[in-house]
C-alpha cells in the first residue's frame, strides 16, 4: 500500500495496531499535501483525516515541548493527539486538535513558544 507513496514527500509515517484488536491496524501519513500526494492517498484508497494537524520542526532544547504544550494549555487550546521525536539535535512534532480554530490559534502560541526558549 505503501508504493504509491513513493514520490511523496512525506514527513512522517507512523503505524500500528489497535490495543487489544490485533487485527486491526492504522498508518498515518503526515503531510499529505500537494497533487502528486493527494494522487498517491487516493491511488491507495485513503482519504485525509478531517484532523487539523500542525508539523512543527526546529532545534531541540531542554524543556521546549513543556513550553509548548503549556503554552497550549494555559490558552484553553485542547489537543486531540501529540507526536513527538528528536533525532540528533532536532525535534519534530505533530499537535492534532479538536478543531481547526485551535491549530489557528496555535501556530502563533508555538512559535512563540519555541522563540523564548532560544533565548
Amino acid at each position: 500500500m505503501l508504493e504509491h507513496f513513493r514520490g511523496a514527500d512525506l514527513r512522517v509515517l507512523m503505524g500500528y495496531r489497535y490495543p487489544g484488536n490485533e487485527s486491526r491496524a492504522a498508518v498515518e501519513l503526515y503531510p499529505v499535501s500537494g497533487k502528486k500526494a493527494a494522487r498517491a492517498a487516493e491511488a491507495a484508497g485513503w482519504s485525509a483525516s478531517s484532523t487539523p494537524a500542525l508539523l512543527v520542526e526546529g532545534g531541540n532544547k531542554a524543556g521546549l515541548g513543556l513550553a509548548m504544550t503549556k503554552s497550549l494549555a494555559d490558552a484553553g487550546v485542547n489537543l486531540a493527539f501529540l507526536v513527538g521525536q528528536v533525532t540528533g539535535r532536532k525535534y519534530s512534532i505533530v499537535f492534532g486538535f479538536d478543531t481547526g480554530d485551535d491549530a489557528k490559534k496555535a501556530g502563533p502560541l508555538i512559535r512563540k513558544a519555541a522563540a523564548a526558549s532560544k533565548k
